[in-house]
């Protein structure tokens, strides 16, 4: 790597470590805090596989299509999420960055893309392709999810940026696949 890419990739990393630092320093604070939990908490899946089974039983064809098209995408997501993640292996920002206040339990020991943040969007992108009026509510969902992992010192905004690049590519990829009648 030539001096002058290593440079700007430092600086890089210098911007997602004091991003991380500025928002759980700003936010990190009870009421904040307990909403960022509570967001945070509905990603970990069973968010997900409710909405699943709901739009399996309650949207007739187009509820059912939808749910396996989720089922699909997010088995899809798993896989490459769990290989990018053991790849990557970067630690969580709080293991690094002393001056954080680790606010939530982490699922796993590493950072690198946010699983959370791969999912909300892959979900949000598919369910809106089918159902749009539910993207009023899906796209805030996925939004805040990624802040609240930054805030919550569980990642930095690069593993949320990687999350949404790696969740928009599954969700446009299977649309493609799968595309919606």
């Amino acid at each position: 790597m030539s001096l002058r890419r290593a440079d700007c990739v430092e600086r890089l990393l210098a911007y997602d470590r004091a991003c991380v630092v500025a928002l759980n320093r700003a936010l990190a604070h009870r009421p904040c805090l307990l909403l960022a939990r509570a967001i945070s908490r509905l990603g970990d899946g069973e968010l997900w596989v409710g909405l699943i089974l709901v739009l399996a039983l309650l949207h007739d064809g187009a509820g059912a299509r939808c749910a396996l098209h989720l089922a699909a995408a997010a088995g899809g997501g798993l896989l490459v999420y769990l290989a990018t993640k053991r790849r990557a292996g970067r630690a969580r920002p709080y293991v690094h960055l002393k001056e954080l206040q680790l606010c939530a339990r982490p699922l796993d020991e590493f950072s690198f893309p946010s699983g959370h943040t791969q999912h909300a969007v892959a979900f949000a992108i598919i369910v809106s392709a089918y159902f749009p009026p539910l993207a009023l509510l899906l796209v805030p969902f996925a939004v805040l999810t990624g802040v609240v992992r930054v805030v919550l010192g569980l990642h930095y905004p690069s593993d949320v940026l990687a999350g949404v690049v790696i969740g928009s590519g599954i969700a446009g990829l299977s649309l493609v696949a799968l595309p919606v009648p």
